[in-house]
């Protein structure tokens, strides 16, 4: 579901591109994935806030299981605010590209912010749209191997953006993500 393309060092970018097929109206995966009543839902249950309008703030936040999982696996609790960034571009149903950048990781935090493109496209006859999601992460290794995931990182999974999506469609399409 990820690929990850890394060029030469004068270019110095990296791209993830994950991708999943929802059986969901765009209209649904665009609430999903901008309404804080919905995005708290799936992934690692943390809200967040957009403001749509071209320079709009993102924010998203720790939830209180969050914060107590990280204390009881011995990681410091996370700030209130997770990660933070910009609206570039809302275009509602079909497109969100936003600046991205993860505060709970103090090393990711360092590396800035990355730019992350939501992709819908569909439905098609059948239903069933597709999401992409393209991070832009040159020059950000710790950032790039957050949002990879790994089973090294404890996720069910694997975490990552893969997880995230993966956990959005089952969410959308049955009404229970994996956590509930």
């Amino acid at each position: 579901m990820t690929s990850t393309e890394t060029v030469p060092a004068e270019r110095a970018t990296t791209v993830q591109v994950s991708r999943v097929f929802i059986k969901a109206p765009a209209e649904r995966i665009w609430q999903a994935i901008t309404d804080p009543e919905w995005n708290g839902r799936y992934g690692y249950g943390a809200a967040a806030d957009y403001d749509l309008s071209p320079g709009g703030d993102y924010r998203c936040y720790a939830s209180e299981q969050m914060k107590r999982g990280s204390v009881e696996m011995g990681y410091p609790e996370p700030p209130d605010v997770i990660a933070d960034g910009e609206v570039v571009l809302a275009d509602p149903p079909y497109k969100l590209v936003q600046t991205w950048r993860m505060l709970m990781d103090p090393a990711c935090g360092a590396e800035g912010f990355s730019r992350l493109t939501y992709d819908i496209a569909g439905p098609g006859p059948d239903g069933v749209c597709r999401l992409t999601v393209t991070h832009e992460l040159g020059g950000m290794p710790a950032t790039a191997a957050l949002v990879r995931g790994s089973e090294e990182l404890g996720a069910p999974g694997g975490g990552g953006w893969d997880w995230i999506l993966s956990d959005l469609k089952t969410l959308l399409e049955t009404g229970a993500g994996f956590a509930g």
